[in-house]
């Protein structure tokens, strides 16, 4: 009995063993596989990178040698200095270098980026470039060619010693405190060297960029934790102060502010506010909770949301976005001044679609762009500038405007509204020139909300 049934099995397991056998070396193959392709996509990023950085610091000496009054071919050098450092930053992020300190790099790479594109995009012919910014990128291209050194010295050793990218990502994933590699310590190095260097001066194009918001800069005197506990009070119509908890955060520091917190009545849910210290104004609050019912139209729920900014003191908003998820809208409002919309006068409300309460408001653009601008006639009539509009476009709706440009300085706009190619549009055309500042698609919802 025995020697018949080890007969039957002893092929069954042979099979099944061999099964194991064949499909364990399948497995070690398709691994093998799929880390080979990870090197090699992660060999070609690395040379691509080096081949690209060596290539910016050449088309950076190119812009330089060009006759200063040649600003077409500037234009395109910097084109050119924008393109390939937009594609060294993607080379970068197709590496595994998340673990190993390598945002200086980064950051120097994205502000040529960002310095070559705005310069780029300005008209060069009234506004050429300055002694600053030609001195910038003089130094621009002494650091790109050091970097470029340095990179050329790491390919030389990864090709020399073969060395694999693969055993960058283990030493980084194992947290060692000593990593002894290569390639890790030449990219340190390299990050380190960055991290040396002296700002510059970028010049007009990029003191947007470089210019942080500060509470400290708000108008208004400095308030005290009292003064803020009754603004909130206020806000929320709460007579009992006691119930009202207020917390100083970043005391002496730019962003000093107060927050502020209170329980829902009959639940412990928390009420939020932040207020600035400078000022004591209002930068954010939330009142979140489930909403499981939509029973308002976006358009109710536009007037439940601007009902409450006039009640609290944002008049003469203008409904200008709408998104909407789980059954809270969520409605962007700008300000208005002298007849016209200012788009950096914003605010966003949350309004619960059951019900119409405002869950929540993000107050934090309005309140650093809130001012009074100077009133100043566009150099061009609406009808002139509406000439420039592409025929096909079925206007709905126009009036002045101020936005913030790709180089974020505020532009006085002629605002059109209208319908071409099946969809609905923003188009926004600059008052005194008459050039193209932005083109916006706009959600069917946002036009039924928008004025």
């Amino acid at each position: 009995m025995y020697r018949r049934l080890s007969g039957i099995m002893f092929p069954i397991v042979t099979l099944l063993l061999a099964g194991a056998v064949l499909w364990g070396y399948q497995v070690n193959q398709e691994k093998n596989s799929i880390l080979l392709k990870a090197e090699n996509q992660y060999q070609r990023a690395f040379h691509d990178l080096s081949y690209h950085v060596d290539q910016l610091q050449r088309e950076l000496g190119n812009s330089l040698a060009i006759n200063s009054t040649s600003h077409a071919s500037q234009r395109r050098g910097l084109v050119n200095v924008w393109r390939i450092t937009s594609e060294a930053r993607n080379e970068i992020n197709q590496l595994p270098l998340t673990l190993m300190p390598f945002n200086k790099t980064e950051e120097f790479l994205s502000n040529i980026a960002s310095f070559s594109y705005r310069v780029a995009a300005r008209d060069l012919t009234k506004e050429p470039l300055s002694p600053e910014e030609l001195q910038s990128m003089s130094a621009l291209h002494e650091r790109s060619k050091e970097i470029s050194t340095q990179l050329r010295d790491v390919q030389s050793q990864v090709i020399a010693n073969n060395l694999r990218w693969m055993d960058v990502e283990v030493a980084l994933a194992s947290d060692e405190k000593a990593l002894d590699n290569t390639i890790i310590d030449g990219f340190q190095t390299v990050d380190k060297k960055v991290s040396e260097y002296d700002d510059l001066n970028w010049g007009p194009s990029m003191a947007g960029l470089f210019e942080k918001r500060s509470f400290q800069a708000l108008s208004g005197p400095v308030v005290t934790a009292d003064e803020v506990k009754q603004k909130a009070g206020a806000f929320l119509g709460i007579s009992d102060l006691n119930t009202i908890h207020v917390v100083e955060n970043g005391d002496g520091i730019e962003y000093s502010s107060f927050s502020v917190t209170t329980k829902k009545p009959n639940t412990q849910e928390d009420i939020s506010l932040d207020y600035s210290k400078k000022g004591g104004e209002m930068i954010w609050y939330m009142n979140p909770r489930t909403v499981n019912e939509r029973n308002l139209s976006p358009e109710k729920a536009r007037e439940a949301a601007q009902s409450f900014l006039e009640a609290h003191g944002y008049k003469g908003m203008t409904a200008v976005s709408y998104d909407e998820y789980q059954n809270v809208a969520n409605i962007t409002f700008a300000g208005q001044q002298n007849n016209m919309i200012v788009y950096p006068e914003k605010v966003t409300a949350m309004v619960a679609m059951d019900s119409g309460d405002v869950t929540g408001l993000q107050a934090a653009d309005y309140l650093f762009e809130h001012k009074a601008r100077e009133s100043k006639a566009p150099a061009l009539s609406m009808e002139q500038v509406k000439k420039s509009l592409n025929p096909a476009l079925q206007v709905s709706h126009e009036t002045l405007a101020i936005i913030k440009n790709e180089l974020d300085k505020e532009v006085l706009c002629y605002q059109f509204s209208g319908k071409i190619n099946g969809g609905d549009y923003r188009i926004f055309l600059n008052a005194d020139t008459g050039n193209e500042e932005k083109v916006e698609e706009l959600k069917p919802v946002d036009v039924e909300v928008s004025a």
